[in-house]
This record gives structure tokens, sequence and C-alpha cells, in this order.
């Protein structure tokens, strides 16, 4: 009984930014319960090998698209290749995006609205594209990927921040849209993760800054991602809905 609650047989999943990261491991976590899986990303080589590595770990279905979600067309047009290789899109996790930390007073125009545009606009269009395919079938679950700066913050995060912190109140205001309509709607606030992301952006000493500010002393695993999003995608979560799940390992515990 259980074990069918986290079941996604006979589901398919789409999960943006799914070549690397926390996308690859929430992708490998629904392929492994079952779903057909369809990854996006910008980079082709990544897709072909974060499917191939998928597919051989799991023996399930999946499949890639291209896709640059700062240009709005591309919504459309992803979804409609999920639904030409699959048929239909029952769990879409928003979870593109990236960050150009700049003060305040130093954001420019360019910056602030390429966030803008991958962070939370592509997370309205897909979610628009998909939901007449859920609604049709009466069941969809929609995952935006926030994070624990859309709660609190840090210096330079300002254009992070504003987006991360509006994907919650588009969960809340969605999922009272298609609630009656057998969809959920919910964010996951991942803490400290050591993706590219970052790996890339951060110093040694704000690494190990970041991971002394955890309960449990230390960075995120990307595969730690992968249960909170399976609960949210499958049956279990079925009563969960307009919510923000914080997976920090206990960042937002302490105030000093």
């Amino acid at each position: 009984m259980i074990d069918n609650m986290f079941s996604l047989k006979g589901r398919v999943a789409l999960v943006t930014g799914g070549s690397k990261g926390l996308g690859k491991s929430m992708a490998r976590g629904f392929s492994a319960a079952g779903a057909d899986v369809f990854i996006s990303s910008r980079h082709q080589d990544e897709l072909e090998s974060a499917a191939a590595e998928i597919t051989r770990e799991t023996g399930g279905r999946v499949a890639w698209s291209v896709s640059d979600q700062t240009r709005r067309g591309d919504a459309d047009k992803l979804v409609q290749s999920v639904l030409q290789k699959f048929g239909r899109v029952d769990v879409l996790v928003n979870n593109a995006g990236s960050n150009t930390p700049q003060a305040i007073d130093k954001i420019t125009d360019e910056a602030w609205d390429r966030i803008v545009e991958l962070n939370l606009n592509s997370c309205m269009a897909l979610s628009r594209a998909v939901v007449p395919n859920m609604k049709e079938r009466g069941w969809g679950r929609i995952i935006h990927i926030s994070s624990i700066m859309g709660l609190a913050s840090k210096s330079c995060r300002d254009s992070y921040s504003a987006t991360k912190a509006a994907l919650i109140g588009l969960a809340r205001a969605m999922a009272l849209d298609l609630g009656r309509n057998g969809i959920t709607v919910n964010c996951i606030a991942p803490g400290p993760f050591l993706t590219d992301l970052p790996g890339k952006m951060l110093s040694a000493e704000e690494k190990q800054g970041f991971a002394e500010r955890t309960a449990v002393g230390r960075w995120g695993d990307p595969k730690e991602l992968a249960g909170p999003a399976l609960l949210l995608a499958s049956e279990a979560g079925s009563y969960i809905t307009g919510t923000c799940l914080v997976v920090d390992g206990g960042t937002l515990c302490s105030t000093f």
C-alpha cells in the first residue's frame, strides 16, 4: 500500500534544468519510481549524458529536448515535444533557474530581466501550457523549485530572492485555481545543495560558512531532494497543495 502511494508508474514527468544537479536527481528519482521522464536544458551534450545515465541506472524511458526558458516561446514548444513523445504531462517540475548576484544599486536591466524571465516567467508559461492536458484527465502535479533565498536572503541576491519568493505566491494562487481539477501545486525550497551553481559562485570560505549554518553541519547531496520531490509528485502528497516544503538541513532554524 505504502509503495503504491509513491509509485509513478504510468505517469509522465517533465523536469526543466534536468540535465544536472537537482534537476537530474529528481528526474532519476521519478524514473526509479516508474515514470517516463522528459528532461530539458540548454545543452545537448549534458542532456544526452544525463538521459543515458538515468536509463542505465533505472531502466526507465527518458527523452530530452534542448530548450531555453529565457525565450518565452520555448515553453509551448517544449510541452508539445513531451506530448508528441509520451502523449501527456502528469508532473511538471519547474527547476530551471539561475542567479546573477548584484546589489540593488548595481543591478542592470539586462540581468534583472533575464533572471525574472528564467526563474519566474518561464514557470508561469510552462504551467499555463501543461494545465489543459492535466485538466482533461483530472490529475496533475506542478512543483516550482524555489529556494530558502525566497524566505531569507543574502547580500546581492536581490533578483534571485525576488523571483524565488514570487514562486511561493504563484504556487498558492495556482493551488486555488486548480485544486478542484485534481491538480496540486507546491514549491520546494532547497537550502545549500552542492551543485554546479553554488560550486562556481562561492569561495571555499563561503561554502564552509553555508555548511556551518545548517543544523546538520554539511551541504546537501542532490540525491537528497529526490524523496521530497517524489512525495509531492505522487499520490502520497495528494492532500498537499499551495505550500512550500523547505529542504535545507535546518539552515533556517538558527537566527544567529
